[in-house]
């Protein structure tokens, strides 16, 4: 299959002219990290598109909140890349029955108050669930969006989505909707 359709592009692309790669854009090539904190310029970025951010001292701490937070909950959809310390201690649920979603950010990126979240959780997970927790560990809060694609990816990762708050369109009538194509509260637990 795989190899049907990339003889196809081969044939498509036959006797098309070659362009250069045009190098790195303006506008990353030039970035210079404002000044400030970056996880305090992530969480600006990150609120001011809808999301919430929660910054922890440290995984003692996150367990105390997560367990405050979740203590009414009847279940969950967490992320088998979650490590044990920052797992919920609320029954598993399915992605389409949770009332919360728990990921762990790949990165997150101050420049844009972006997510970076692995196709290896599930994107039911990422999607399904009304409320969204992603964990983010300090040393994975980077600068700027090319900064964390440049990292190393884990090599279970197949493709990357970015979330930058609640899901929101405002297809009908330009009124702002949250939580039509995915959760409508969104939050970022920075941890350390």
């Amino acid at each position: 299959m795989r190899d049907d359709v990339l003889a196809r592009v081969r044939a498509a692309l036959a006797g098309r002219e070659r362009f250069p790669h045009p190098g790195a854009s303006p506008s990353t090539a030039r970035v210079t990290p404002e000044p400030g904190d970056v996880v305090d310029r992530f969480a600006a970025s990150f609120q001011a598109a809808g999301g919430e951010v929660v910054r922890l001292p440290d995984v003692q701490r996150a367990r105390q909140w997560v367990a405050t937070f979740a203590a009414e909950l009847t279940g969950v959809a967490q992320s088998p890349l979650l490590p044990p310390a920052l797992r919920v201690e609320v029954p598993d649920a399915p992605p389409e029955q949770a009332e919360l979603g728990v990921s762990l950010a790949l990165h997150a990126v101050a420049e844009t108050g972006s997510l970076l979240l692995s196709s290896a959780e599930g994107r039911l997970l990422q999607l399904l669930p009304p409320t969204h927790l992603v964990w983010v560990p300090v040393d994975r809060v980077r600068d700027t969006l090319a900064e964390a694609l440049g990292t190393e990816a884990p090599a279970d990762v197949s493709a990357l989505a970015l979330h930058s708050g609640p899901s929101k369109s405002a297809d009908i009538g330009r009124i702002v909707v949250t939580g039509v194509h995915g959760p409508a509260r969104v939050i970022a637990a920075v941890v350390g």
